[in-house]
């Protein structure tokens, strides 16, 4: 069966993979000039199933309310006139309950054990290379009532065999010393063994030579879904236009949409719409000068909302969030921010002078669970709306995706739920 998947991308790039490797003749399209220069490009690089929870959770709105007016906030909404913004903040608030943050947080809990195990398959069996590192990542906090609520968490996650200990803080330079150098005091930890971290970016490009060695899957760029053609229950074709303005169609006998921010905006010719909605986050790219006072294990500060990744002779730092629609300008004292609360933990070994800074959009839920299914047109699928987990769970999203567009149960994901609007 033809398959035509819109978005290159690491969910796209990754979808396409588990289709041709199902027997898919497969083609992606993408609007940009390679793979993985959306949200794939300098994301956080971790692959986190430990931070399963979702961003909906009660303690959210209070947050949410706490930082308002501060330029620096791990979490801000800046308020606009825009309709899209203020239905998904109001979804965003019903999925804040208890039993709601709790039934959300297993259907990512099992798509992400499930994913890593994925790409550790797939990284064995094509020996892909991308800056891995296989250390675990360690959840620092630097409050003790924040440490307290993590510890009960800790509960949870444990029931559905993630191997996670609870660290004391003398305890954490055993696993990364390069932490002795902290200014700022660590109350504990908690530490996932089996996490990683790894360059989203490189891995995608690399699968990308994967899919066309192995399977000949082919890449067209620069170019874009501009519309669809088809009747009420089905597509027969999506029209594109590349960059040199001409329109052509393209035939398939399935389509997969994985186009992250963009997807609600790609559908709505359709009819179709759908709960995702952009939220900015940032990255620093930091050359590091010491490797003996760089961390080697990921790691993620909790109160900072800051993640730090070894990507070779860098470090990644990642964080925030900001609901400002589709910007991706260079918010300097939100990039300040970060910087300044990495130097209290690690004040030497990093040229911060030097880092590379960049925003992207990571493409959310309300209830940030992906969106994996077929839709109300019987060969359109949708594999999108990750958030800030979408390198954690690509490869089982991918995997989840291609069985459900070859007619079979996934084994991976038992909550698939596709909730999406049909206009009249």
């Amino acid at each position: 069966m033809k398959t035509l998947v819109v978005g290159a991308g690491v969910v796209g790039v990754t979808t396409a993979w588990f289709l041709a490797k199902r027997g898919h003749q497969v083609e992606v399209i993408d609007r940009d000039s390679s793979s993985g220069l959306g949200a794939s490009y300098a994301n956080g690089g971790q692959i986190s199933v430990s931070q399963a929870e979702p961003w909906s959770n009660p303690g959210a709105p209070l947050k949410v309310l706490k930082w308002l007016g501060r330029e620096d906030a791990p979490l801000l909404f800046r308020m606009r006139a825009d309709l899209k913004q203020w239905s998904w903040g109001l979804r965003f608030l019903l999925e804040c309950f208890p039993s709601k943050t709790r039934q959300n947080m297993l259907d990512i809990l099992r798509l992400g054990i499930y994913s890593r195990q994925c790409l550790q398959e797939l990284r064995q069996s094509e020996g892909l290379e991308y800056h891995q590192v296989t250390k675990g990542i360690l959840q620092i906090h630097t409050d003790e009532s924040e440490f307290a609520a993590a510890n009960l968490r800790l509960t949870s996650l444990l029931e559905y065999g993630l191997d996670m200990s609870v660290c004391a803080a003398d305890e954490l330079v055993r696993i990364e010393p390069a932490l002795r150098q902290s200014t700022v005091p660590i109350v504990g930890a908690t530490y996932a063994a089996d996490d990683e971290s790894g360059d989203a970016h490189v891995f995608t490009r690399k699968l990308e030579e994967a899919c066309k060695r192995r399977y000949d899957v082919t890449f067209s760029y620069d170019t874009a879904a501009i519309g669809f053609l088809g009747s009420n229950d089905s597509i027969g074709g999506i029209r594109t236009r590349n960059k040199e303005g001409e329109v052509a169609v393209k035939v398939a006998d399935a389509y997969v949409i994985a186009t992250g921010s963009v997807t609600d905006d790609v559908l709505r010719p359709l009819g179709l719409r759908v709960p995702i909605f952009p939220v900015k986050g940032y990255s620093l790219t930091v050359p590091v000068i010491d490797p003996s006072l760089a961390p080697q294990v990921c790691i993620t500060d909790e109160n900072g909302k800051v993640a730090m990744s070894r990507l070779g002779n860098f470090l990644r730092l990642a964080g925030t969030a900001e609901l400002n629609g589709y910007d991706v300008s260079i918010n300097e004292a939100r990039c300040a921010g970060i910087v300044n609360r990495v130097k209290k933990l690690f004040p030497r070994g990093m040229d911060y002078e030097n880092a590379r800074k960049w925003a992207g959009l990571r493409p959310m839920t309300p209830s940030s669970v992906p969106l994996i299914g077929r839709t109300e047109f019987g060969n359109l699928f949708i594999n999108a709306g990750h958030g800030t987990l979408g390198w954690t769970l690509s490869c089982g999203s991918g995997s989840a995706i291609a069985d459900i567009v070859s007619g079979i149960k996934p084994v991976s994901y038992t909550h698939l739920t596709l909730p999406t609007n049909r206009e009249v």
